[in-house]
């Protein structure tokens, strides 16, 4: 049976980037705010989900060519690597580094290595819901 969802579409594709819009703001407040990674992916991961209520699998997945595990894999080394820097430079586990630079347009700002393990975060978030949902979602 063929529905015809155009409001539905229309309005996902609106609501599809201000989701995405504030899951980026989430997760660059996530340092010095409640946020982060981990909520951030999870904003992406609704907003890709409402892509797939509004349209088909094969719709979103033509319009979003991503290879999940792909992601969730480099989340991971990435992460780790952040993780596992301590021990190149010596210092204990977890520790992260910091410095002021002054940015073109943005003045003084704050650049964290925090950031990138939180980078890791959010494609593993992102990677594992959006397999789980795929592999649950599949007809066969």
């Amino acid at each position: 049976m063929k529905t015809n969802d155009v409001i539905l579409q229309t309005t996902t594709k609106v609501v599809f980037f201000i989701i995405i819009l504030f899951s980026i703001h989430i997760f660059f407040a996530g340092h010095y705010a409640p946020g982060g990674g981990f909520v951030g992916g999870l904003l992406t991961s609704s907003g890709i989900i409402l892509l797939l209520l509004a349209f088909d699998l094969k719709t979103v997945s033509n319009m979003l060519p991503i290879n999940y595990t792909v992601m969730t894999a480099i989340g991971l080394l990435i992460s780790l690597g952040t993780a596992a820097a301590s021990i190149v430079f010596n210092v204990p586990f977890f520790t992260h580094a910091f410095d002021y630079f002054m940015l073109p347009l943005l003045g003084k700002q704050s650049l964290h290595s925090a950031a990138l393990f939180d980078l890791g975060v959010y494609l593993v978030v992102v990677g594992v819901t959006m397999t789980i949902i795929q592999s649950i979602g599949e007809d066969e």
